[in-house]
């Protein structure tokens, strides 16, 4: 009970830390259309909702691509045709919009935004479907006149800005317009990355359907962190550029159309672009799962799949002010007897020798280095929020110790344990005698804890 309350405490400080941090933000949300089919639809857009109350400027880009399959077929359209531009953002097949089928497109993609107008009413949310995209048309592609197909050629920032500094939320459509009022289809995609770069996007959300099931598919390398279930957490954009690489088969410039099953890639091709324009965090998250904006938003670990430009985690020498938290997570393995006890006076007289792991502001991993003389350094108190086992903090918090040893000029170091010596066999260390220790350490080695002895050499 008490670890379910300490969980819930640390879950509020998360929702707080984060609410305050990006207050008055601008966050994008690219939501694919069968999200909008699912019964939980009403209450994504209800969290949605919430953000803008919170005081969250968001901006919603709906997809309509199956809708618009829909809607052309019960009018006999042919919507079959694709092509390939090197104009546009992605480079990507796009559909062919005839002038027979814009009008049925543009009902398509308005149907999609009201729906969004409607649940946000439902919550007493102000939203303005608006024509925010001056569109350009893609002309003639390898002999095929696109007609009404289009890329984007100019946000309307100052329109956008006026609508959000009103506490309302624009809803963007998959239709810009030429500056004469020609309507063009606009896949939702690039418009979603153009308006992320135009107003500076703090985030941007690509809210897919894909239940796992795409990335399940995919090749994933070894170095892209995953969670038990083999989800991604979190990757670099230099991982995601070798991620899409790695499955280039799946994307449709080379099967040559669009089809579902690369869903899940198009989400990292899309991410990966607004990574390099600018946007410092990109998230993936199954629109289908309840409240995973919210996780994903107010958590460290989230709920989906984070590309991050900035930085994200980092390791650094302690503050007095760390103290609480420091104890906070040596506490639980102190009580199992797999740490010796230590007290905060303790921590601070030996404050040089500690390092912590931050993740977002948050402290959720710490160790020691203790030099002992004779070139020789002893790694202690490492301790990890468990709620984070997934992402191989402790490997990190020793590895800069490691390192950090190695700039001291040690040849050697080396951890005393009761239950962890399986772990450190797998970084390397190898089992060591009690007489190879130091002098100093070894002449106040507690006998009674028969701690063994683990030692890298540097």
């Amino acid at each position: 009970m008490i670890i379910n309350d300490n969980s819930q405490v640390d879950l509020i400080r998360e929702v707080f830390h984060y609410q305050s941090r990006f207050e008055g933000s601008t966050m994008v949300f690219k939501i694919d259309y069968p999200v909008t089919e699912d019964p939980g639809f009403p209450g994504l857009v209800k969290d949605l909702a919430l953000l803008a109350k919170t005081g969250f400027r968001v901006i919603i880009v709906p997809g309509a691509k199956e809708n618009i399959d829909a809607v052309l077929k019960q009018h006999d359209i042919n919507s079959s045709n694709y092509v390939t531009s090197i104009d546009s953002a992605f480079n990507s097949p796009v559909r062919v919009t005839t002038s027979q089928a814009i009008s049925y497109v543009e009902m398509a993609a308005f149907n999609v935004a009201s729906r969004f107008m409607t649940f946000l009413s439902g919550s007493r949310i102000d939203a303005l479907i608006g024509n925010f995209v001056r569109a350009r048309g893609l002309g003639v592609i390898n002999g095929t006149d696109t007609e009404h197909t289009g890329t984007v050629d100019k946000i309307y920032t100052d329109s956008l800005t006026r609508v959000l500094n009103l506490g309302m939320i624009p809803i963007l459509p998959c239709i810009g317009w030429s500056p004469s009022g020609k309507p063009y289809n606009v896949p939702s995609d690039e418009i979603a990355l153009a308006v992320s770069k135009a107003l500076g996007a703090v985030k941007l959300f690509i809210i897919c359907a894909h239940n796992n099931s795409g990335m399940n598919m995919l090749k994933i390398p070894e170095s892209i962190e995953k969670r038990q279930d083999g989800s991604l957490i979190r990757l670099t954009p230099a991982q995601t550029e070798h991620l899409i690489n790695s499955n280039s088969g799946f994307f449709p410039e080379n099967s040559g159309s669009y089809n579902d099953e690369n869903q899940y890639l198009r989400g990292f091709k899309l991410g990966l672009k607004a990574s390099q324009a600018g946007v410092h965090r990109v998230h993936l998250i199954d629109g289908m799962e309840e409240g995973s904006i919210l996780k994903e938003l107010f958590s460290n670990l989230g709920a989906g799949t984070m590309i991050y430009t900035d930085e994200y985690d980092s390791i650094r020498a302690i503050h007095s002010s760390d103290l609480p938290d420091i104890l906070r997570l040596m506490g639980p393995l102190m009580q199992k007897g797999i740490l010796i006890r230590r007290n905060a006076e303790q921590i601070q007289d030996k404050k040089n020798d500690y390092s912590v792991l931050e993740i977002d502001g948050s402290i959720r991993a710490c160790g020691a280095l203790h030099d002992w003389g004779e070139s020789q350094g002893e790694i202690a108190a490492v301790a990890t929020d468990p709620n984070y086992s997934d992402l191989g903090l402790g490997r990190k918090i020793v590895g800069c110790l490691i390192e950090k040893a190695r700039k001291n000029k040690m040849s050697r170091v080396f951890v005393l344990t009761t239950q962890s010596q399986d772990w450190f066999e797998s970084l390397g260390f190898k089992e060591a005698s009690v007489e190879s220790l130091p002098e100093q350490k070894r002449r106040i080695y507690d006998q009674s804890r028969k701690s063994k002895v683990f030692a890298l050499k540097l």
